[in-house]
């Protein structure tokens, strides 16, 4: 199947408006699409590539976990009330320029190209997290 064109949304939502595990459910929905989506769910990051790919990010922390690969959703643990959440994060993240690099907990180091990073620096700089 062929990558639809990018379309990257950001929108600005608050916890109050929202649930994490909702969001996850969009944002997976759209890389199933192959839909690129950036989404900021202060003080979390959303996004999906047109790769199929989906991750969500914890800029305070560098902590990422990704959703999905290839469209494939992976399994998540998030726990979540009206006033919390938690997630089972299995990674960190760096980005430099258009450089996405991820460390997973099991020692793995990868380096992709092709993610929306400025978009996502953008985001982090307007959360004062950059």
């Amino acid at each position: 199947m062929k990558p639809r064109e990018s379309s990257r949304v950001r929108r600005r939502q608050s916890r109050k408006e929202v649930s994490i595990k909702g969001e996850i459910d969009s944002i997976v929905r759209c890389a199933a699409r192959y839909d690129a989506r950036v989404v900021s769910l202060s003080p979390l990051i959303f996004f999906s590539t047109e790769t199929g790919d989906t991750w969500v990010l914890d800029p305070e922390d560098n902590l990422a976990l990704c959703l999905a690969r290839g469209g494939e959703p992976y399994p998540v643990h998030v726990r979540e009330t009206e006033e919390t959440y938690s997630i089972e994060w299995n990674a960190r993240y760096h980005i430099e320029d258009k450089l996405f690099t991820v460390a997973e907990r099991s020692g793995r180091v990868r380096t992709i190209m092709g993610y929306p990073t400025q978009a996502i620096l953008r985001i982090m700089r307007e959360m004062g997290r950059a």
